[in-house]
């Protein structure tokens, strides 16, 4: 939502608040992009005019990555439109691509922003393991062939709970003069079978992230996992606040954003 617009927008009768999911694997990201270059908002704001009749302008509790999916992305939006919020989703799905589906609509009070209102969120990480390649998982996760040593990971993630300054897995490209304290309320791992597939899955659960912040918490996690760098090493370069310590970002497609709290 462009921050000029927005007294303006705040005039219009309702605010609607929507609960989306997309695979990001074909977008710029979830923020708005010039054209031809697309976005998951650009798609949204395009289509979602025609069911409310009147110009839309998003603001979104995640500006996920180009790459990165999202199940309980949510976004919020001022409108004149009269659609009853039980038949959103409904119209939604008509006017949408098959790779974005708004889940769940509410009207919300004025004062709510999808961005600002947020308190917590959480992101899911998921490492497909094994030799094989798997075609139904291989969009939604990273695929590492070497085995991993779980219990190492595990006693990672357990050290970087709390709160913390995490300058250490914050990329370069964020917001300037951003505070890089966060407080890290659960980060734990564990497996599951998804379509055949052997996946294990980082849950991180924060009161917000800085950019890239959890790709690379991830990063280096799965350098332990590969006994790349040991648990001494893993504290010292989590307080070193030296990005420049951790391996490359993990890449986007095993990260989405599961949901975020109110």
């Amino acid at each position: 939502m462009r921050s000029e617009h927005k007294q303006l927008l705040k005039l219009r009768r309702r605010n609607i608040a929507l609960t989306v999911a997309y695979d990001g694997t074909n977008y710029n990201g979830f923020q708005w992009q010039s054209p031809p270059r697309i976005a998951v908002q650009n798609v949204l704001e395009e289509r979602l005019e025609k069911i409310f009749g009147d110009k839309i302008e998003l603001a979104a509790a995640g500006r996920t990555d180009a790459g990165v999916h999202a199940f309980g992305q949510v976004v919020n939006f001022f409108t004149d439109g009269r659609i009853d919020v039980d038949k959103i989703p409904i119209a939604a799905r008509t006017v949408l691509p098959s790779d974005i589906v708004v889940r769940l609509a509410r009207e919300v009070d004025k004062n709510f922003s999808a961005l600002h209102s947020a308190t917590s969120k959480i992101y899911l990480y998921r490492i497909l393991r094994g030799a094989a390649s798997n075609p139904f998982v291989n969009r939604f996760a990273w695929h590492i062939f070497r085995p991993l040593d779980v219990e190492a990971m595990r006693e990672a993630l357990s050290l970087i709970v709390g709160t913390h300054d995490y300058s250490t897995f914050k990329a370069a490209g964020g917001a300037p003069n951003m505070n890089p304290v966060r407080t890290i309320y659960a980060a734990e791992i564990f497996g599951e079978e998804i379509f055949g597939g052997d996946i294990l899955t980082i849950k991180i659960h924060a009161s917000g992230f800085l950019y890239h912040m959890a790709r690379n918490i991830v990063a280096l996690v799965v350098a332990v996992g590969r006994h790349n760098v040991s648990l001494t090493d893993f504290e010292k370069i989590f307080i070193a606040r030296d990005r420049s310590l951790v391996p490359a970002t993990a890449p986007a497609c095993g990260l989405c954003l599961q949901e975020v709290f109110y």
